[in-house]
């Protein structure tokens, strides 16, 4: 694990450094600093004008420094002249709270005074589209029932081996990528790890697409929903929680191999399910994602409702095999910092609660969603959703420095939003 960037610089051939950090919105931000100064970069950070980023800052306010981690460090596989390092945010010499990898180590830490460390992998499905975003890619990505599909695969295959070839070379694991459900999109694993590691990955992952998507002279975008005819983005995130060496959810004499910790804490994603759609379904556009429509390929791959289940993808919460299970509510616009924070504190919200999630069910949500009235449906709309999240006294107490500062400018966005009139209103309004 590196710890001197400088002499990480000499020994890697490495002349610059991408000192980068996550804003409240997920949008990546850096300076390129020459390797030369990084010694001083370590010791003081890299200074940013907060207010030019999703932070809640004004113009008024000091610079906020970036303070690289030095275990973050990865080395751009397809420039490696460039190392790039996530940064924590500092402000007055105190954290930042509100700057998501910030708020992530906070309850990271919280869940660590109980000897818990949560690991997580994220499923990251993109679509490969013309550089003005107006169409797929691939003009002969045309079936219906595209997902698995081999020739499609195979025509992106220069991309998504350069990619997968660069998470191998740098230690991810990468162990399968496919064709999506959607036409034009992908999916690519690597193995989980401690969540922060995760997120880091997650958020350079994203990074590292769009860069050699547009190297191929294509576009990637991770839109929870492109095109409204077609499968949506999901980011799927496995949850599991450690003492050390033991999986704490592993019970392979329990229901479905799961502790009964682990079912506790699936109560508590449960409890907290509509509160959590603020930071997993981030956009106005998520909300096209979930609660959707039949899509071309038949189905929508996306949760309705607030469920669990044990091998069945039509709910929320699929637990796949024992000592993990599967999220499925995050789209390709969730927060990489944000959205483990918020997940790791409802969950041990539910284990100090004792929450219980109830039975899982095995029914079709897609096609049987009405015979079980009980089951809470989703927000509709990204307002919903931060109104569920300022009425969440668990993820208020959990992420007190960020939450407010995520609903400000979460808020403005919708009601910036709000005020375009949109050609749906002309076309079904005017002769009103």
């Amino acid at each position: 694990m590196p710890t001197d960037l400088a002499a990480e610089a000499k020994q890697r051939g490495i002349k610059y450094f991408l000192i980068s950090y996550t804003d409240l919105f997920g949008t990546q931000r850096a300076k390129l600093v020459p390797a030369s100064a990084i010694g001083e970069m370590v010791r003081a950070g890299a200074s940013f004008a907060g207010f030019a980023t999703w932070l809640d800052m004004t113009p008024a306010d000091p610079d906020t420094f970036a303070m690289p981690d030095p275990a973050s460090l990865v080395q751009l596989p397809w420039k490696p002249e460039v190392g790039w390092v996530a940064a924590d945010l500092v402000m007055n010499d105190a954290l930042v709270a509100h700057a998501p990898r910030n708020a992530l180590k906070g309850t990271m830490a919280d869940a660590a005074k109980d000897g818990w460390q949560m690991k997580t992998g994220v499923e990251c499905e993109f679509f490969l589209i013309a550089p003005d975003g107006s169409a797929i890619s691939d003009p002969a990505d045309r079936q219906s029932k595209p997902c698995y599909d081999q020739l499609a695969l195979m025509r992106r295959y220069d991309v998504i081996a350069e990619i997968c070839d660069a998470m191998a070379a740098l230690g991810w694991g990468p162990y399968q990528n496919d064709h999506e459900d959607a036409n034009g999109q992908f999916e690519m694993n690597w193995d989980y790890a401690d969540a922060l590691v995760t997120a880091d990955r997650h958020a350079f992952f994203k990074y590292m697409v769009k860069s050699v998507a547009e190297k191929h002279g294509l576009r990637a975008t991770f839109m929870p929903k492109p095109f409204s005819n077609l499968t949506g983005n999901g980011c799927h995130m496995h949850v599991s929680l450690w003492r050390g060496e033991e999986n704490a959810f592993a019970d392979d004499g329990a229901n479905h191999g799961l502790s009964a910790d682990g079912f506790a804490f699936i109560g508590g994603v449960l409890s907290s399910a509509k509160a959590l759609c603020a930071f997993l379904n981030p956009t106005v556009n998520s909300y096209k994602r979930i609660n959707a429509p039949r899509t071309l390929s038949g189905a929508t791959w996306s949760p309705n409702a607030i469920s669990y289940t044990g091998n069945n993808r039509t709910h929320m919460i699929r637990i796949p095999a024992g000592g993990r299970f599967e999220l499925r509510l995050g789209d390709g616009a969730m927060n990489p910092y944000l959205a483990p924070a918020a997940v790791l504190a409802a969950g041990l919200d539910g284990i100090r609660r004792k929450r219980d999630p109830g039975p899982p069910l095995t029914i079709n949500m897609y096609t049987e969603r009405h015979t079980v009235p009980e089951v809470e449906s989703l927000p509709l709309n990204l307002l919903d959703a931060l109104r569920e999240l300022e009425a969440s006294e668990t993820l208020n107490a959990a992420l007190a420095g960020a939450i407010p500062a995520y609903l400000k400018l979460k808020r403005e966005e919708w009601n910036d939003y709000a005020r375009h009139l949109t050609a749906w209103e002309r076309e079904t309004t005017l002769d009103c």
